[in-house]
Parts: structure tokens; sequence; C-alpha cells
């Protein structure tokens, strides 16, 4: 569904721009990259702030014209802070946007397009749009970078995307942060037990002292690696118990 989801560039100035809003993308999920008669394509400058998404930059098509490049979508949402007198839909929210322009994404191509970095799409440009969008931001200073429009408008796509539920994402987790299983959990708290009667801790045949122990490592929840930390610190006790 991300493959189907365009971000077009239009007549971009800085080339760093253009490497800033891959990185934007790739961070995103995003690849489709299209550019309308950038300035200066390639560049060094636009390798040089990709820092990881060159591959984009490579990849990204060059034509013509925003009629070219959006030639095969279903929606178009151009991003705009400048309300047009043109009678399209306009989104208010980015993620209400996002959720509609990922639906239309499971079967067909769609665009997000970017304009100038001065002065941003032409009447005639937004006539090549099914719809606009705008980012809410501080009316007294509301001015984004076009990388961070991307980048702000492509999350809003990213996480539409990460909760539906055929998207079966699953955010990357070290192997340390790893929950325990509950037999490890028993081992912990068997030898938690063993430390404490060895040492006289436990001394009472009623006590609920296990049991408040058990509760309070429910709360904390750790890791695995967490756990084997005090399986370790367990072990040292033991060694250096009475009788060592």
């Amino acid at each position: 569904m991300l493959h189907n989801i365009r971000i077009v560039l239009v007549q971009t100035f800085h080339p760093g721009n253009i490497g800033a809003s891959a990185r934007a993308m790739k961070t995103m999920g995003l690849s489709d990259l299209v550019l309308v008669n950038p300035r200066c394509h390639p560049d060094p400058e636009a390798s040089r702030l990709a820092a990881g998404a060159e591959d984009l930059v490579d990849g990204a098509r060059v034509v013509a014209s925003l009629a070219e490049a959006v030639a095969d979508c279903v929606q178009v949402v151009g991003a705009s802070a400048r309300l047009r007198s043109l009678p399209l839909p306009h989104y208010d929210e980015p993620d209400a946007m996002a959720r509609e322009l990922v639906g239309n994404a499971a079967d067909d191509p769609v665009a997000l397009v970017f304009g100038r970095e001065r002065f941003g799409l032409t009447n005639d440009e937004i006539r090549c749009c099914s719809h606009q969008v705008s980012i809410p931001a501080n009316p007294d200073y509301g001015i984004l970078n076009l990388s961070q429009a991307v980048q702000v408008l492509a999350y809003e796509v990213f996480k539409a995307w990460r909760r539906r539920p055929e998207s079966d994402y699953r955010p990357a987790r070290p192997a340390g942060e790893r929950q325990p299983t509950r037999e490890q959990l028993g081992h912990f708290h068997d030898h938690l037990g063993r430390v404490m009667q060895a040492s006289g801790f436990l001394n009472q045949p009623h006590a609920r002292t296990e049991a408040q122990l058990q509760a309070l490592f429910a709360r904390a929840q750790p890791s695995r690696r967490e756990l084997s930390l005090l399986r370790g610190l367990l072990s040292a006790l033991e060694r250096s118990g009475p009788g060592h």
C-alpha cells in the first residue's frame, strides 16, 4: 500500500531540499519520488542531505509537468499554506487526509504534491489536484521548510497505514526488551524464594512477603535482560552467603 503513495516535488529550487525530503520519506516507508522540473538534479547536496536515502534520490523520476507526474493517480492532494478560491475539497486536518489517501492507495496510485519553496503551487497546478491540505501551525509563524512539510504529512500517512489491521505493523524491538515468558518468571520467583529462605529473610511460614514481591515485579514488568540481571544478582548472593 505504501508503494502506491507518491511524493511529488514541483520545481524544487534548493537541491538539498530534495535530499532532505527523500530522507523524510524513507523514515516513513515511502519510496516513490517524482520531481517536476527541479532547478538542479542530480546534485551532490541532495545526496548529502539524503543521509541514507540516496537510493530514493537516485531513483527519483523527473518529469516536465505536474499533469504528467500524477496522470495515473486516483487522488492527488496538494499541500498548500494559502487557500485558493478553487472549489477543491480541503482537509483541515492532515490525519483525516491521510486516512482517505491510504484507503485509496490500497488499490491505486495516489499522490501528495508539494510546491516551490517560496510560493508553493500555482492555481494551474492546484487544478491538477483533487484535494488540498494545510498543516495547522502557529498563525503568527506558520512557515514550514519543504522537507518539514513532507515529514509531517508523510508521518500522518504512515500513522494511518500502520493503524489499519492489514498493515501487520510491528515496531522493531531489541531482543533485550522482550517480555519474559511465564516459565522464566516462575524460575526467577523460585530462585528469589530460595535466596530469601537461605538468608533468613523469610522466617514466618505464613508471611505474604513472596506474594507481595511477585506483585511488585508484575507491576515493574522487567524485560528478559533485566530478569537475567536479577538472576545473576541472586546467584552472586548465594555464592557469598553463609558457608561461602
